[in-house]
């Protein structure tokens, strides 16, 4: 990979990683369902009237929306502020690659290598220590709403196979208009119009980057670098930097609010990066062994 798409992974990477500090620092002032529209909306005005709606049916457009911005994130901002710690956040969503497998298969008719279900296998119990550490109700269940944010995030994935390559920056832009109406409607129902009402006239500066950042970094910007990088590289090439988002997720959360991580989390955060790494670089491992081995 040349050394200039080396740097725009590295930001693709970085703008992922702070996106779970931007979140946590915009739930603490605003409602984590209206923060989430804000999000969306944002994303999607004023690009839908620049840009042009992609050449894929509404169905598809409507069914990745409610996957990866109604579900997703309506859980996991609610996940963050109800104590979910954004470094601990960061690394669950990339669960996201198991569950993609697993709905692979169920959908596609994908095989999976020996090496994905080994790496499934071992990240999976990663989780179960972290839960082990969580087995509180207090703790648990942001645990379990992120496990869930990922699920929808790989069922985003297998609509996004289906599609195909689409211009990356307009698709993001005109699905973005889907999730806006359901999460302002959840959040009017759940929040309430005075917490909606208490946040907006809380709201400040910061509120307003938090909001733009993450529907112009993290969304936008970052979406595009990703679908830049996969249209001139093979997918193995580009999807390691994807190891390094818990990572800068971590580091910032551990700056910005001083989190700490447990034994327990040290050792399922280590397991669940192992089982990527199988699930990533697995295949070029077994071919190397083989092709060492004497005939």
């Amino acid at each position: 990979m040349a050394l200039p798409h080396i740097l725009l992974a590295l930001i693709t990477v970085f703008l992922w990683g702070f996106n779970f500090v931007a979140i946590k620092i915009g739930v603490a002032d605003m409602p984590p369902l209206f923060l989430t529209a804000l999000r969306y909306l944002c994303a999607a005005v004023p690009l839908v009237f620049f840009l042009p709606k992609p050449n894929v049916p509404w169905r598809h457009m409507i069914v990745y929306g409610i996957a990866m911005g109604f579900v997703q994130f309506g859980l996991l901002y609610p996940a963050i502020k109800l104590g979910l710690p954004a470094g601990l956040a960061s690394l669950v969503m990339q669960s996201q690659a198991f569950f993609t497998l697993a709905l692979a298969v169920l959908f596609l008719g994908e095989r999976p290598l020996p090496s994905q279900v080994v790496g499934a296998v071992i990240a999976f119990s990663g989780l179960a220590v972290i839960g082990v550490e969580r087995m509180t109700a207090a703790a648990l269940v942001p645990l379990l709403m992120g496990i869930g944010s990922a699920i929808a995030w790989a069922c985003g994935n297998i609509v996004n196979r289906r599609i195909g390559q689409v211009n990356a920056v307009s698709f993001v832009a005109w699905t973005s208009l889907v999730p806006v109406l359901p999460l302002a409607a959840l959040s009017l129902v759940v929040e309430g119009p005075g917490a909606i009402a208490e946040g907006l006239a809380n709201a400040t500066a910061m509120t307003a980057f938090v909001v733009v950042y993450m529907a112009y970094g993290a969304t936008i910007v970052g979406a595009g670098i990703w679908s830049y990088l996969l249209l001139r590289y093979p997918a193995g090439t580009v999807a390691p930097f994807s190891l390094l988002v818990p990572v800068v997720g971590f580091v910032s959360a551990y700056f910005a609010f001083a989190e700490h991580i447990t034994v327990f989390e040290v050792v399922g955060a280590a397991l669940v990066i192992l089982g990527l790494m199988l699930n990533v670089f697995g295949r070029r491992i077994a071919f190397s062994w083989f092709r060492g081995r004497p005939a």
